[in-house]
């Protein structure tokens, strides 16, 4: 059992039970509900066919920075460099549940 949704512009692979690191998003006390949801399979090899009212919920488990990147640029002969490093704020997220057609799937 596994539902695609998307969020902070990717699509992410989700099944009651597991633990991802998302684009940081707003939660209050803990909770997080996904919408907008874009495909869910019940069986291996068969999908819902109406989505209405789907949502994927989970808790919050953490919050933090990723690894460094380091964006250089360097045009040669003409005395150019310049640096510049960027972490990404994350949300980690433990998914809970996946209600679909009044079905509940749960971890």
């Amino acid at each position: 059992m596994y539902a695609v949704i998307r969020t902070g512009g990717k699509q992410y692979r989700v099944a009651p039970g597991d633990v991802l690191k998302i684009e940081k998003v707003a939660h209050e006390n803990g909770a997080v509900e996904f919408g907008e949801v874009l495909a869910v399979s019940g069986d291996a090899g068969s999908f819902e066919q109406s989505l209405e009212g789907a949502k994927v919920t989970g808790t919050v488990v953490g919050e933090g920075r990723g690894e460094k990147i380091l964006v250089f640029k360097f045009k040669r002969k003409k005395q150019y460099k310049r640096m510049q490093g960027h972490r990404q704020s994350f949300t980690e997220v433990k998914i809970n549940e996946v209600l679909v057609g009044g079905k509940s799937f749960k971890a």
